[in-house]
């Protein structure tokens, strides 16, 4: 036999001594993670309070360092007998681990670490995730400090104060309560005589639960004692959702974001009386049998002087009283730098992104649990579906409003049959268009949508320049002045024709609606009378269709041709006829009707232009006499201001008023979104809030809406793929889809459905989310209170599900409801639970 062991012998004996340290190991770790869960179970049973919220929580041991208690509030109560100092704790805690004397000075020195963090931690009262809970009569008591807690402090928690979380938990009123019985029951519990048994049972289940890792709602299967039998009919009141005690820097976002909006509330116009609260009449059907028949107004007193760019009404020429104050230019420049402070502070931003993204993902959770249950109440519905349903196009211009093929079929059928008119004059002398067309070397055959060539391609990206080009068909301006302009050598009689087949194609489809824009230049004061006589003398009018006037910012042109001398004579020519027909419409008759068509004011041009930001020292717009063009929100401040007085004055007579809604944040500058917030009611485009979190949280809160052209977007400024759409809808922005310009960005007939379409196949949306965006485009509109009673329904003036009637908008109630109350949530979290929510829906 070989003496020396073989390789099995060697690896037998291997095996066998590292199955022993295993085994040893073993052992030695399970002592260990025994003693310290009893450790841990002994430290919950701690209570404190904080006293500024009335909120109960369990100690918790915490083992990093932190600074001085007064700062966090919390404050351990008395017993009637007397309270243990924190040596005394700490040693009850140590009772019951049996400490080997054996047991190295490493040990010992983590065991004296422990003690220190644990004082510190029941100072702090650091919250553990064992739930609140309440005796049957007025106190509680702990095994070890004797804390004695009365339990109205937290039934006095008044209910406004709550913010539901979604359906995970019922906001309960004072005094409700729920019948409990415990089944579980701590050993360690005959070591603390000082806790009542109920609570000791309790502790013990939810400590269990905590080191098991299982929900709230799965129970422990174990007998129940004696004691537990008794306590059978115990009730247990579910605490109210309060808003958890913040820390000094959450505290700080929170206030800076409730002077934002209220900022807002100080800027923008509301009317004073709502228009569901107005008597209804006769004439509010909704459908206007004469809209061109002029009905003479009495002449008011009203005094009106145009001082540092904005108008001041007086009641009569001998008052100094002025009826209606609007913030002043500093006031206003003053407060955007204030929200841009605001929206450039890092905490804020890292905030409200968090909140956003916490939006984002409550409603894909929401979609997980409850599409289905969408889709069955859409089934549900008779008769409606995303196609008959009303949907508005709340962003589109005018001169574009017609489709290419129909814009190429229309100048076929002029050259055809009116080949003698004569149409322009240019060189000296007068075209007919036949001829327009020879000195263009063109014949009609030769027309095709290529040389018309007014649609927008991979060229016109990030080239404002070159789009606006494509409002010239064949590349000349001379076509565009026949066909595309009201005021040429014919009174825009092309244009008007080709505008009644466009309103003749919207009305066959009956359930989309419109707001055109149309210009005014501010060159002269006569365009107004110029364009309210083109609409009345063409008889140009649609029970599917609103209007809206957008001014071009163009100072800087009209400056270098000398048709302006400073910027108050554009602030003149576009402001003081409106002023005048409002205090006296028998001076401007057609104007007068006109404007009953007229609901918002738009601004627009290139927003990518450099500019300077404005200060509070900016000159006043008679003293902007140089060449460059003012800024946007410079722009934006006078027209605001004069429009709030206007509107005033309007509504005060009985008339109806004009929204300020611009083209706002396609490019440009972040402060244009800051202006945008305060001044106005709708903006359109909107698509830079994806770089500014405060903002895009901030539009969330007021509901800002935001009128969405994410084709036009795809040729200008921002591929589709890119286009922040699809995060607005989830996150609840109140968004709507429009086509802006369908000459130039879509193919089909309808350009509304095409938007809808591609954006339902490229981002998955259902149809449920398309009605929801079809809801948005109506509220956002500047349709009648009669029209919106009977697309949406008799309660739309309401918020929440109330005001929804899925019989008429094909939303459910369930979509509608979750929108409201995670919007309520986020400002009860916004103003610490004490947000007052109105009933019925904001008039801006």
């Amino acid at each position: 036999m070989d003496p020396h062991p073989t390789s099995l012998h060697l690896a037998m004996a291997a095996f066998f001594g590292a199955s022993l340290m295993a085994i040893s190991a073993f052992f030695i770790h399970k002592r260990s993670v025994d003693q310290i869960l009893e450790r841990l179970i002994e430290v919950r049973r701690r209570v404190v309070v904080y006293p500024d919220h009335h909120r109960l929580i369990d100690s918790e041991l915490g083992f990093e360092d932190v600074e001085d208690d007064e700062e966090h509030g919390v404050v351990v109560e008395d017993d009637k007998d007397g309270v243990e100092d924190d040596e005394d704790v700490v040693d009850d805690v140590n009772e019951g681990f049996d400490v080997e004397e054996e047991e190295d000075e490493d040990y010992r020195g983590k065991v004296e670490n422990f003690n220190m963090n644990l004082n510190k931690a029941i100072s702090y009262g650091i919250s553990s995730s064992v739930p609140n809970f309440t005796g049957d009569d007025s106190s509680l008591r702990t095994s070890t400090s004797s804390t004695e807690i009365d339990s109205e402090t937290i039934s006095k928690v008044p209910s406004e104060n709550t913010v539901p979380s979604n359906g995970h938990c019922k906001e309960l009123q004072d005094r409700d309560a729920i019948p409990i019985k415990e089944n579980t029951k701590s050993s360690a519990d005959s070591k603390t005589p000082g806790l009542p048994q109920t609570q000791k049972h309790r502790v013990a289940a939810c400590e269990r639960k905590a080191i098991l890792d299982l929900p709230a709602n799965v129970e422990i299967d174990m007998a129940p004692t004696e004691a537990e039998e008794n306590d059978f009919n115990t009730v247990l009141p579910l605490k109210a959702a309060i808003p958890v005690p913040l820390n000094t820097e959450e505290e700080e976002v929170r206030r800076m974001l409730r002077e934002c909006l209220k900022l807002r509330e100080t800027y923008i116009y509301e009317e004073e009386v709502a228009p569901w609260c107005k008597p209804v009449n006769a004439a509010a059907t909704g459908k206007n049998e004469d809209p061109f028949h002029f009905y003479p107004v009495e002449k008011s007193n009203h005094d009106c002087r145009m001082e540092d760019g904005v108008m001041h009404v007086y009641a009569s020429k001998n008052d100094t009283v002025e009826l209606f104050p609007v913030p002043t230019a500093t006031q206003f420049f003053t407060d955007m730098h204030h929200i841009l402070k605001v929206v450039s502070t890092g905490n804020v931003n890292s905030a409200c992104y968090h909140r956003l993204r916490f939006l984002e993902e409550k409603f894909r959770l929401y979609l997980l649990v409850n599409s289905d249950r969408e889709f069955l109440a859409q089934k549900s519905a008779p008769h409606r579906d995303f196609y008959n349903i009303r949907k508005v196009d709340t962003h589109i211009h005018h001169s574009a409003c017609m489709n290419q093929k129909h814009l190429l079929r229309f100048i076929k059928s002029k050259l055809r049959k009116e080949p003698d008119e004569v149409v322009i004059f240019r060189d000296g002398k007068y075209l007919t268009l036949k001829e327009v067309f020879e000195s263009l070397d063109l014949t009609g055959y030769d027309l095709n949508v290529d040389l018309l060539d007014v649609h927008a391609d991979k060229t016109t990206f990030h080239r404002f320049d070159k789009f606006n080009l494509k409002y010239n068909p064949c590349g000349q301006s001379r076509l565009r002045e026949i066909f595309l302009k009201q005021d040429n050598l014919i009174q825009g009689r092309f244009l008007a024709e080709v505008t009644k087949e466009v309103l003749s194609d919207l009305e066959a489809s009956k359930y989309q609606m419109a707001e055109y824009r149309i210009s005014i230049y501010g060159r002269k004061q006569s365009e107004w009378d110029q364009l309210a006589s083109w609409f009345i003398n063409n008889k140009i009018y649609s029970e599917n269709a609103v209007w809206l006037i957008q001014l071009p910012r163009l100072y800087n042109i009209y400056k270098g041709m000398g048709i302006v001398t400073s910027f108050q004579n554009i602030i003149d020519n576009i402001f003081l006829p409106l002023f005048e027909v409002s205090v006296d419409p028998n001076t401007h008759p057609q104007l007068h009707v006109f404007l009953m068509q007229v609901v918002g004011f738009d601004l627009v041009d290139d927003e990518s232009k450099p500019e300077r930001r404005p200060t509070k020292h900016m000159p006043t717009p008679s003293e902007w006499t140089n060449g460059f063009n003012p800024a946007f929100t410079y722009y934006t401040y006078y027209c605001y201001a004069n429009l709030y007085t206007l509107n005033k004055l309007r509504e005060s007579k009985g008339l109806p008023t004009i929204k300020l809604r611009p083209h706002c944040g396609e490019a440009g500058d972040v402060d244009h979104l800051a202006a945008g917030f305060l001044l106005c009611h709708n903006i359109s485009h909107g698509i830079n809030l994806r770089k500014s979190p405060v903002l895009q949280y901030l539009y969330y809160l007021a509901q800002i809406g935001l009128a969405m052209s994410p084709l036009s977007n795809n040729s200008l400024f921002l591929d589709y793929h890119r286009n922040p759409f699809p995060m607005y809808f989830q996150r609840g922005l109140n968004v709507s889809l429009s086509s802006d310009d369908p000459l130039q960005i879509h193919l089909t007939k309808e350009a509304l459905i095409e938007e809808y379409s591609v954006a339902a196949q490229v981002w998955k949306f259902s149809a449920c989310d398309l009605c929801e965006i079809a809801r948005n485009s109506v509220y956002q509109s500047g349709f009648t209170h009669a029209a919106k009673l009977h697309w949406l329904g008799d309660k739309y003036f309401l918020r929440g599900p109330e005001g929804n009637d899925i019989h008429k908008t094909n939303v459910p109630k369930l979509r509608i409801a979750f929108r409201h109350e995670t919007w309520k949530e986020e400002l009860q979290y916004v103003y610490n639970g004490k947000a007052r929510i109105p009933e019925e829906i904001d008039l801006f």
